[in-house]
């Protein structure tokens, strides 16, 4: 399936269409107060170290609707791989429990945990993330609640081993030129393969206030800074346009970003030498 083009909603007798390009969709006619078991966001993204485990993954589901409020009873879903995902079952991923329940009395949210991610056997860097595409199939336990038919894709991040937490020392051009504002750094892992460093740019941490530092990630030695506010807090954003590296032998990482505002920017080359 390329594309969810639209959905459409009338206020009496709604229909939903989930229209693909190339395929014919189901048709879902919503007649008045029917509601839908959906996925709670429009995407996900797991990223996980290729080292043979088999990870879980849990996906936020609901019932939404118009008549909500009317609902009684709990309501079984069975959730399915959809024939666009790109990630292959049995390599990288497997559903255990296609069929699970939204609880009335907890209010129709819940996790989906069926689907374990697998790691076995699988070379990284890879030259492109799988994709598990998950529908909803088919409900049951009420009739007002009906399967939704979006789709939600999962995108199956393969990570290298990664240890760069830890203390260094900083050597940092701001724009060509030598930069003395700070000249040691801590690095904090906050995720597999996620770091956050304790300093920013041209000021110190003291300086800005705000979640200290910038957050840029490691895929199997190639470093990123992904597009982000400046310490969470300001509308200036920050962002690495080269991508970065790890000296396997010595440890010695090479990141470049930069930061801008509504009338300047400044290029920031980092080299961090860890402390032995």
């Amino acid at each position: 399936m390329k594309n969810l083009k639209y959905i459409l909603l009338f206020t009496l007798g709604i229909v939903f269409f989930n229209s693909c390009d190339e395929d014919n969709s189901p048709v879902y006619d919503i007649k008045g107060g029917d509601n839908l078991a959906v996925f709670e966001l429009s995407k996900q993204i797991v990223t996980r170290i290729a080292d043979g485990t088999e990870y879980p993954v849990d996906v936020k589901m609901k019932v939404t609707g118009p008549s909500l409020t009317a609902v009684s009873g709990d309501i079984t879903v069975t959730v399915e791989a959809d024939p666009s995902s790109t990630a292959i079952a049995g390599v990288h991923y497997r559903i255990d429990e296609p069929t699970f329940t939204l609880k009335a009395d907890q209010n129709y949210l819940g996790y989906f945990t069926g689907v374990t991610m697998l790691t076995k056997d699988i070379a990284t860097p890879l030259e492109k993330s799988p994709v598990l595409v998950l529908k909803v199939k088919e409900t049951s336990g009420n009739s007002t609640v009906i399967a939704s038919g979006k789709t939600f894709p999962i995108t199956l991040n393969y990570a290298c081993p990664s240890d760069l937490a830890g203390e260094y020392t900083v050597t940092v051009l701001r724009d060509g030129a030598p930069m003395t504002k700070y000249t040691s750094v801590t690095i904090t892992m906050t995720d597999v393969g996620t770091y956050r460093t304790s300093e920013v740019g041209h000021w110190t941490a003291a300086d800005l206030g705000g979640t200290p530092g910038f957050t840029f990630n490691d895929v199997c030695g190639v470093l990123t800074v992904p597009k982000q506010n400046l310490v969470d807090l300001y509308s200036n954003g920050v962002q690495g346009f080269k991508e970065g590296s790890v000296d396997e032998a010595t440890g010695i990482l090479h990141i470049v970003y930069k930061v801008w505002g509504d009338a300047w920017e400044s290029e920031y080359d980092c080299t961090y030498v860890p402390v032995k």
